[in-house]
């Protein structure tokens, strides 16, 4: 039998608990910066040698359905904190950024594209995004696509 590279999606309920031990080692070391997968290991109580074998070959599935997803086109004006004060507003609207692009002003505004996510059971629709971001200082325009 050919061993496949390809992907699977499996229930957490039908996976071994080893499995669910390596991702949760993981996702220790990615919160603390710190933590070394030793340290990761000893918490979740798996061997070095499990955590290792598996590690790369398993992941979390994140549902990116497209109504979560958002792309954004903004016109801001070229002022220190601008940008922060959105990336802020976003944080605020329960948003992820997935990419931000910036390029340079140009008559003293800048042109950004940002594609953001929302939490699955987030309650910020298309049009509150819209005006949340409007009413910032320093935003001119935004649209939504």
């Amino acid at each position: 039998m050919n061993k496949s590279t390809g992907m699977v999606v499996v229930s957490e309920s039908a996976l071994p608990e080893v499995i669910i031990k390596v991702l949760h080692a993981k996702e220790l070391k990615a919160a603390s910066q710190q933590m070394s997968s030793s340290e990761a290991c000893r918490i979740v109580g798996i061997s070095r040698s499990a955590y290792y074998k598996y590690k790369d070959s398993v992941f979390r599935y994140e549902e990116q359905s497209e109504e979560n997803i958002f792309s954004l086109e903004l016109r801001l004006i070229d002022r220190q904190g601008v940008l922060s004060s959105v990336i802020s507003a976003l944080y605020e609207l329960g948003m992820n950024i997935i990419k931000i692009n910036q390029n340079p002003p140009v008559d003293a505004v800048a042109s950004v594209s940002l594609s953001v996510r929302r939490d699955p059971e987030g309650a910020c629709s298309r049009d509150k995004l819209t005006q949340s971001l409007e009413k910032l200082d320093g935003v001119a325009a935004v649209k939504v696509l």
